[in-house]
Order: structure tokens, then C-alpha cells, then sequence
């Protein structure tokens, strides 16, 4: 692949001789590489972690960013302590903004050094492979990929069943995507930071997979070079990746095929919409069994399907902008009343539809599609009104 991020050219060089500088001086001058490192109760790792970074970096100027999730540990105070120390260690303390990939995009783009490294702060990277992924960035690479897919690299550190969902989730991806790494759902990479600056505005900050949707966003534009390494075993501290995170993938993947035209929230969303007519179904099904009329019984499963739909969009779709206490039940008013508006107007498009064409399957797809980019559209404005 050729790139069309060239490498930028090295500034002047003075003809005369540099003054020696003291070590004070020397560690003061500007940083050429940034490593953003994401973290949630994280605490336990941090000494050991910057103490490796110092021993690896040995001869270049660094700089470190923290983005922590604001973790109940006190990772963010313990990171405060560290930087006292040492000024090339920074924090972002993220308040009401959760999920790895919108944390690396904002440690990036804080970034002093013109390139940029991601890495995790649980010790399973090989910090020890910075240097020469800095090497072959400066040989022309517009992006370096720590792979343990590769022949030399290996996964250890992964369960049996993260290792299988691994490989099927990286198959998935080269062949939707047409993603040419072996290892786009690596956690562990370097680019320039001029790369995100331009990619940033079109990527997800939802999801975990920043490196996938870094690579399908440049569409085959940005010349990458893989390193291998062991994946190891985590330390201590929790790890980020729970049950959502292959709502989050799928969703990455739609987004992109799409090329745009169906956001990863709006798939989550209309995900929770079909689950709730399941619901639905089962409620209305239920009711009737104990001789409800009908009426009542539709009654009953309409509010039931419509507060499983809130709850789980809470839960899932808007967990980073999600709702608690008296906000919580403000909410569910207003999305009960989004959802009977968004009823009438499902009612309203499918009879246009139907009179139009006489297809009432056709009809039916309208109605609910209209409802579902109604109550989408309105509950992101109304419900959860500060969310992205």
C-alpha cells in the first residue's frame, strides 16, 4: 500500500554545535513520542508501568497520557502523584464519558509528539517494542501494529474463548473491510499524530476497537508495518472488556460498510428495538393467557416492551451518558411519550404506504422504520440530550 500521509521532513539542524545540557534540561525538551495509555482501576500497574517506559525510552524524549475513565480506585490521584515527580507524566480524568476508544482519541489529540503510540496500562504489551516501532515509523511507516497473529507472535495472555472470538472477530473484519493487518484488533500501535487529527471528526468514540476503525476509516491509504510480540498476562486491575463489546464490534462493522449511513448508536438502538418486541409479544401473549381483553393486555406489553427498551438503551446504547436517580425517571416519562408519538407516526407512514402500493408487508417495513428513526431521533434530543 502507498501512503498518502507522507512522512514529514526532519527540521534544520544548527551548522555549530549543540551546548551540552544538563539531564534536567535534556529530559525538558520537547517530546517525539507520545504513548496514550487508557485506564480504568488501573492503580496497581502504574509504578511498575512508567518505571519500564523509562528504562525502554532510555535516549528519547516521552511523554505519557493517562485517560482514566475516573476510576473508583484512585488511579487518577496515584497518576497526579506520579507526574509531581516526573512532568512527563500527564492525566485526563474523564467525568460522564466512558469507553476505550473515545479515550485513546482524546489522549491522542493532546498529544505534544508528533507520533503517537496506544498501548494498555494492565502490562500485557511488550513496552519494550516502542523503540523500534519508532524506527520504522521514521522509515516510512504511516502506522505500526504490535501483531500476535503473525508468525512470531502469540496470544498467551488471552482465555480460550477470548482467543477464538479474537481470530473471528480480526477474519470478520479483513474480509468486511477489506482490512489488510493481520492483528486490526490490536490494542497496541503507533501513528502519526497528523493521522488522527485528519481521521478523528469520522471516527466512533463508542466501542473498543480504535485501531479497526482508525484502518476502515483511511480505506487502504496509510502504508502499515507489523511487529510481533507476546501477548502476556494481566497484572492486576480490571479489564475493559465485558459482554457489550460485540454489540460494539458488529456495530463498528455495520458502520463501516455503511460507509457512515448507520451509526454504531443507532444500530444499538434499533438492536434493543427488536428485542423489545420480543417482548412485547411474550407479554401480550402472557396477558391474554390470564384473560385480559385484548385491549388491556396490548395496554400492559406496550408500557412493559417500552420500559425494557429505555432500561436497556440506558444500559447499553447511552451507558456513557447514562441516567440515574430522579434523571432516571425523568427519562422514562419522556421516552414513553417519544414512543407513543413515534407509534402514531409508524401508524400513519404504514397506511400512506399501504394506499401507495398495496403491499402490506411493504407497508409494515415503512411504519416500523419511521418509528424507529423517530423515537431514535427524539430520545437523543429529549432523553439522553448530551449524548453523540
Amino acid at each position: 500500500m502507498t501512503s498518502s500521509l507522507p512522512l514529514a521532513p526532519a527540521p534544520a539542524v544548527p551548522a555549530q554545535a549543540a551546548p551540552a545540557q544538563s539531564p534536567a534540561v535534556s529530559a525538558a525538551r520537547a517530546p517525539e513520542l507520545t504513548v496514550v495509555i487508557p485506564t480504568f482501576n488501573e492503580r496497581g500497574n502504574l509504578e511498575p508501568l512508567v518505571a519500564r517506559l523509562e528504562q525502554v525510552l532510555a535516549g528519547i524524549a516521552w511523554e505519557a497520557i493517562f485517560v482514566d475513565d475516573n476510576s473508583p480506585d484512585g488511579t487518577a490521584d496515584a497518576l497526579r502523584a506520579i507526574g509531581r515527580r516526573d512532568p512527563r507524566i500527564r492525566c485526563i480524568r474523564r467525568i460522564g464519558r466512558r469507553g476505550l476508544a473515545g479515550a485513546c482519541i482524546e489522549g491522542m489529540l493532546a498529544a505534544q509528539a508528533p507520533i503517537v503510540a496506544v498501548m494498555d496500562a494492565d502490562l500485557q504489551h511488550d513496552e519494550g517494542l516502542l523503540p523500534r516501532m519508532l524506527d520504522a515509523m521514521g522509515a516510512g511507516a504511516d502506522v505500526v501494529v504490535a501483531t500476535r497473529y503473525a508468525p512470531g507472535g502469540d496470544a498467551e495472555g488471552f482465555s480460550a474463548w477470548r482467543g477464538r472470538g479474537s481470530r473471528i472477530a480480526t477474519t470478520l473484519a479483513q474480509r468486511v473491510l477489506h482490512v489488510t493487518s493481520s492483528d486490526p484488533m490490536s490494542g497496541f500501535f503507533m501513528l502519526r499524530r497528523e493521522t488522527v487529527e485528519e481521521l478523528a471528526p469520522k471516527l466512533s468514540t463508542q466501542g473498543f476497537k480504535i485501531l479497526l476503525d482508525i484502518l476502515a476509516t483511511a480505506r487502504g491509504r496509510l502504508k502499515v508495518q507489523e511487529l510481533t510480540y507476546s501477548f502476556g498476562v494481566r497484572q492486576s486491575g480490571d479489564s475493559k472488556l465485558d459482554n457489550r463489546v460485540l454489540m460494539d464490534f458488529l456495530g463498528l462493522i455495520v458502520a463501516k460498510a455503511s460507509g457512515g449511513l448507520v451509526s454504531l448508536r443507532f444500530l444499538s438502538f434499533a438492536t434493543v428495538g427488536a428485542a423489545g418486541l420480543v417482548v412485547h409479544l411474550a407479554t401480550l401473549r402472557l396477558g391474554l393467557g390470564f384473560a385480559l381483553s385484548f385491549l388491556a393486555a396490548q395496554t400492559v406489553a406496550t408500557l412493559t416492551a417500552m420500559t425494557f427498551n429505555y432500561v436497556l438503551n440506558n444500559l447499553l446504547t447511552y451507558r456513557d451518558r447514562r441516567l440515574t436517580g430522579w434523571a432516571f425517571l425523568r427519562g422514562l416519562v419522556a421516552f414513553y411519550a417519544i414512543c407513543g408519538l413515534g407509534a402514531a407516526a409508524n401508524v400513519g407512514a404504514a397506511e400512506w404506504a399501504f394506499y401507495q402500493t398495496a403491499q402490506w408487508w411493504l407497508a409494515g417495513i415503512a411504519g416500523a422504520c419511521i418509528g424507529a428513526v423517530w423515537n431514535y431521533a427524539m430520545s437523543r434530543a429529549l432523553v439522553w440530550k448530551d449524548a453523540a
